[in-house]
C-alpha cells in the first residue's frame, strides 16, 4: 500500500474520476479540485505529493497555479492540456512543470509517469518509507519511526503512551484486546489495577483521532472483552 497523495486538479469531473480510479488501484490517497482555486486550497490543508495538473481551468488556470505553488513547493507536477502544439508544452515546463501529457491520454501511460516522478521525488528528499515504517488503516496512517499520526493526512498530535496503544492496537487489525493486555505490552507492568487507566487514554485517543469519538471508527470498543481496530475501513 503506498502513502502518498496526489492532487487532480481538472475541470471535467470524468477526466478526474479516470485518473482517480487507476491511482486508488495504485493504493495511492487521491485529493480531487475542479480548478486551480480549490487545488490551492487543498494544498494549504493537506500534505501533498504530486499534482496532476490540467492546463485550461476556469477561475485559475494550470498556469497560473503551477506558478502559484512552485513559490513555495517542489513536489512533481504533471501538466494535461487537450492542446498538442510545442509551445504549451514549452510554457508548462517553462514555469516548473515537471512533465507534460496530452489529452486524450493513456491512463497506464499516465500512471507509469506519475510513478517515476514519485520515486525521484521521494528518493530526493529522504521520504521513501518502503521499509515498512508506515502503517495505514482507512484514512488513519502511523508511521513508526516518527512517531506522528495522520488523519485523512492531517497531523494528529499524541502522546508518547497513546501512540503506544494505537500502534498496538493498529499492528493487530481484527484483534480484540483486552484493557489488562494493553496495559502489559504498553506500560509493560505485570500489576493490572484497573481498566479505568486504559479506558481514559482510549478516550483520548478517541478525541484525537475520531471525526465523532462518541461513534468511533476506528477504535471500537467490544463490551465485556477489550478494544480493536478493524482489518478494513
Amino acid at each position: 500500500m503506498s502513502n502518498e497523495t496526489i492532487l487532480i486538479v481538472d475541470d471535467e469531473k470524468e477526466i478526474r474520476n479516470l485518473i482517480a480510479i487507476y491511482l486508488k488501484n495504485e493504493g495511492y490517497h487521491v485529493l480531487e479540485a475542479c480548478d486551480g482555486e480549490e487545488g490551492l486550497q487543498l494544498l494549504k490543508k493537506h500534505q501533498v505529493h504530486l499534482i496532476v495538473l490540467d492546463l485550461m481551468m476556469p477561475k485559475v488556470d494550470g498556469i497560473e497555479m503551477c506558478m502559484k505553488v512552485r513559490e513555495v513547493a517542489e513536489m512533481p507536477i504533471i501538466m494535461l492540456t487537450a492542446k498538442s502544439q510545442d509551445m504549451d508544452k514549452i510554457v508548462g515546463l517553462t514555469i516548473g512543470a515537471d512533465d507534460y501529457v496530452t489529452k486524450p491520454f493513456n491512463p497506464l501511460e499516465l500512471i507509469a509517469r506519475i510513478k517515476s516522478q514519485l520515486r525521484r521525488y521521494l528518493k530526493m528528499n529522504g521520504l521513501n518509507n518502503s521499509n515498512g515504517e508506515e502503517m495505514e488503516i482507512g484514512d488513519l496512517r502511523l508511521n513508526t519511526a516518527t512517531h506522528e499520526v495522520f488523519v485523512n493526512n492531517e497531523k494528529v498530535k499524541l502522546t508518547p503512551r497513546e501512540f503506544a496503544i494505537l500502534e498496538l492496537l493498529v499492528s493487530n487489525p481484527g484483534i480484540v484486546m483486552s484493557a489488562e493486555q494493553i496495559y502489559e505490552k504498553v506500560w509493560k507492568e505485570e500489576a493490572f489495577q484497573s481498566e479505568n487507566t486504559v479506558m481514559v487514554h482510549i478516550r483520548k485517543i478517541r478525541e484525537r483521532i475520531e471525526t465523532n469519538p462518541r461513534n468511533p471508527q476506528y477504535i471500537k470498543t467490544v463490551w465485556g472483552v477489550g478494544y480493536k481496530v478493524e482489518k478494513d475501513l
